[in-house]
């Protein structure tokens, strides 16, 4: 398996349009069929400078495609969000999954969970106390796997 790595600021592109093949998956209605639209060019440069701040509250981490030098196979993108402190988390650390990509043809590799291992492990250096993510049903199982539990709705919840 290819090593899961820190996307760059030149991976911005296949970023996007991994992001692109989640959101198509999610409804394809759109018609845009996983090819370039409008909101790419113009999410381009602020994606880039986002994956340029190593410390900052946002992260993806990214698979190199096997099969295809320079494309991604997987992406797993995530941030760090502040709520007011609480029982159980009195410095209000979140972590937040928002995107989940594997490129179709790389599919059931284990690349989406590796990257979800790295995404955990950077939550837990920045103090997340628990993530949450909202699930489609086809990935539902992966994140149970992880030990994601459902909410009563459908947010689920990983205690870190």
């Amino acid at each position: 398996m290819s090593p899961v790595r820190r996307a760059l600021p030149e991976d911005a592109a296949e970023v996007l349009r991994l992001r692109q093949v989640m959101i198509d998956s999610l409804s394809p209605a759109d018609g845009s069929g996983g090819g370039p639209v409008d909101w790419h060019a113009e999410s381009l440069p602020t994606l880039r400078e986002r994956l340029s701040e190593p410390d900052g509250d946002f992260a993806a981490f990214v698979v190199d495609h096997p099969e295809r030098p320079g494309a991604l196979a997987a992406l797993v993108v995530g941030t760090i969000e502040y709520r007011i402190g609480r029982a159980g988390n009195p410095r209000g650390t979140i972590g937040y999954v928002f995107s989940v990509a594997t490129d179709p043809d790389a599919r059931r590799r284990g690349y989406a969970r590796a990257g979800m291992d790295a995404l955990l492990a950077w939550f837990r250096a920045r103090g997340a106390v628990r993530v949450q993510l909202t699930a489609s049903p086809d990935a539902a199982p992966l994140y149970a796997s992880l030990g994601f539990r459902p909410k009563p709705d459908p947010l689920m919840e990983l205690p870190l």
